[in-house]
């Protein structure tokens, strides 16, 4: 089994993160999203990893992995666009926000596109409730959406 320099790096930085955190009380959430903001998302043989430096078992380590949606198990494409689908974005019309969405990138919430430009995700708050819907576009929160605001988005995330 050959290994490859990407999987060296990625080992060197969750090593890092680990021995960053190491000794302190309740470290794994701490340290999954340190390897998240480093990464970009949380790779697979990660849960081996962790399990064996903080002395847990593996299952426990998958477990808050996997419950956690906010951690990504795959890299995201260059573009995070999030809709939220809490109760009062409901009510302003998120749930059309998302179909159009699926419509215009052919994509559901939790994937990214074959081409790797945007990746789709729902949430359940971005706190922005006044201006609902709300979505968030990478880092940028956007109130009052509507279908042709977040057709421009979508388009424009696409072809950057």
């Amino acid at each position: 089994m050959t290994t490859s320099v990407s999987e060296v790096a990625t080992k060197a930085v969750i090593a890092t993160i680990v021995a960053a955190h190491r000794g302190r009380r309740g470290a794994l959430l701490p340290i999954l999203h340190a390897i998240q903001a480093e990464l970009g998302h949380v790779p697979e043989e990660t849960a081996a990893l962790l399990a064996r430096e903080l002395n847990l078992s593996r299952a426990d380590v998958h477990g808050v992995i996997s419950f956690y949606h906010d951690f990504r198990r795959e890299p995201p494409g260059r573009t995070t666009v999030r809709i939220c689908r809490a109760e009062a974005c409901q009510a302003l019309g998120s749930e059309a926000l998302v179909a159009h969405a699926r419509e215009r990138t052919g994509i559901s919430p939790g994937e990214t596109t074959a081409d790797g430009s945007l990746t789709l995700e729902q949430v359940f708050c971005l706190g922005n409730c006044a201006l609902g819907p709300a979505v968030q576009v990478g880092d940028r929160l956007h109130g009052r959406m509507d279908p042709d605001r977040l057709r421009a988005i979508l388009d424009e995330a696409v072809s950057s």
